[in-house]
């Protein structure tokens, strides 16, 4: 019987190995005190009571979704979840599971204003301070900012 030559690469070279795919959504646990807030968090504002709260939760059940970080010097810079992260101090954790992504100080400002409009959880002056504050960085229109971001 007569092999079939292939055609080309195949699919294995429009779908990415196993371990790419891991590597990206890799997390580690990281010393809570190598890891400094986001300075373009959009929250200005987190209630103590809700942070005590979450503590405990956090005590007792860990930290179920990882942070998300950017690597800055020989330090992790938090993107998103900074809940969790001051929570996880108050409960005294050592470590906390993060993941570590790429992201300059406006991307970081992005996806920080990302997660947190989706909850919509930001009180609507911290809402418009994070867009004017990506509209002023970023230089793009309202509308470009809107589909960035997913809101019409």
């Amino acid at each position: 019987m007569k092999r079939r030559k292939a055609l080309g690469k195949g699919l294995s070279a429009l779908i990415p190995e196993a371990d790419t795919l891991q590597r990206e959504a890799a997390f580690f646990y990281c010393p809570i005190g190598l890891i400094d807030p986001n300075p373009f968090q959009p929250r200005q504002s987190f209630s103590e009571s809700e942070l005590k709260e979450m503590a405990v939760s956090v005590r007792e059940q860990g930290i179920l979704t990882p942070l998300l970080v950017t690597k800055k010097g020989d330090r992790y810079q938090l993107i998103a979840g900074e809940r969790r992260w001051r929570a996880a101090q108050i409960a005294g954790l050592e470590r906390v599971p993060v993941v570590v992504r790429e992201a300059s100080g406006t991307r970081s400002l992005e996806l920080a204003l990302v997660e947190n409009i989706h909850r919509k959880d930001l009180n609507p002056v911290e809402e418009a301070t994070a867009y004017k504050r990506l509209l002023e960085e970023t230089g793009i229109t309202q509308e470009a900012l809107a589909m960035r971001i997913g809101k019409e």
